[in-house]
């Protein structure tokens, strides 16, 4: 069991060159042929900050953060959902994209779920480059706690490659999957503290916990923590032990189904 669980890990260090190579030329060719390039990578991001901005904060001036900017709150919490929703639908279709490969006996198929999530995590590192500019406009200004970004991007990447590992498996056979998990995403979202206040909107400590079991809630909260509100990952020890339990469990379930189905990848696709 011990042996199947650390496989997967062991197959992508010993791959890292690879993975690295064609996950450079992921992105590199994803916007082939179109005018403005990869600069298409960064403009819907950008649109879609400025609609939750203008929405929320100016027309319905509903964005009540407390003395913290909701342009700067906004931001540092979309950050990392941007950077998990890319990921998540990117590694949820790399088998079906990269077909090809899979069909060569020789190459190993599991890397490619991993390219497309460091993928998106090269622009992901411009976001949060923005986002850490955007905090010191403010006058939050960088300092140790901020290298914290850091610790909380490992924890979004293990977390969806995970989830990636399951649903890449399962979309080769059911088609669907990918409607699906867009529409999730659509409902995450707004159960995500990414354009509200928990501690302001919700009085009932019950559902303020039950909110906390979604593991991006977590995360988003670290990456504010981290660029705003200047409080330490472990102070919020026990909040970070479920995470990684639920990660853990969520991990080796995904390489579970991974490993299950592949040996009928090539015959599906």
């Amino acid at each position: 069991m011990k042996e199947k669980l650390l496989g997967l890990p062991r197959e992508l260090l010993a791959n890292r060159r690879l993975i690295y190579s064609l996950a450079k030329n992921d992105f590199k060719t994803k916007y082939a042929g179109s005018y403005l390039g990869i600069t298409w990578a960064f403009v819907q991001p950008v649109i879609t900050v400025l609609v939750y901005w203008i929405i929320f904060d100016l027309v319905f001036k509903s964005g009540e953060t407390g003395e913290m900017p909701f342009v700067l709150y906004l931001v540092s919490g979309i950050v990392p959902w941007f950077f998990f929703s890319e990921a998540l639908l990117g590694g949820t279709n790399a088998l079906l994209e990269y077909s090809y490969l899979v069909k060569k006996v020789v190459f190993k198929i599991s890397v490619l779920p991993i390219v497309k999530i460091i993928s998106a995590f090269f622009v992901h590192i411009f976001f949060t480059g923005f986002a850490i500019f955007l905090g010191a406009c403010y006058g939050y200004w960088p300092s140790l706690y901020t290298f914290q970004i850091l610790y909380y991007a490992i924890c979004t990447f293990v977390f969806v490659l995970g989830l990636v590992y399951a649903t890449s498996a399962i979309v080769v056979f059911f088609r669907d999957l990918t409607q699906i998990i867009n529409i999730v995403l659509q409902i995450l979202i707004w159960m995500t503290p990414i354009m509200w206040e928990p501690d302001k909107l919700i009085t009932n400590q019950f559902v303020l916990n039950l909110l906390r079991l979604n593991p991006m809630y977590y995360i988003v909260s670290g990456y504010r923590d981290s660029i705003i509100r200047q409080v330490g990952f472990w102070h919020h020890y026990k909040w970070g032990l479920y995470f990684w339990v639920a990660t853990a469990i969520l991990f080796a379930l995904g390489t579970f189904i991974f490993k299950r189905l592949k040996v009928h990848f090539a015959d599906v696709l």
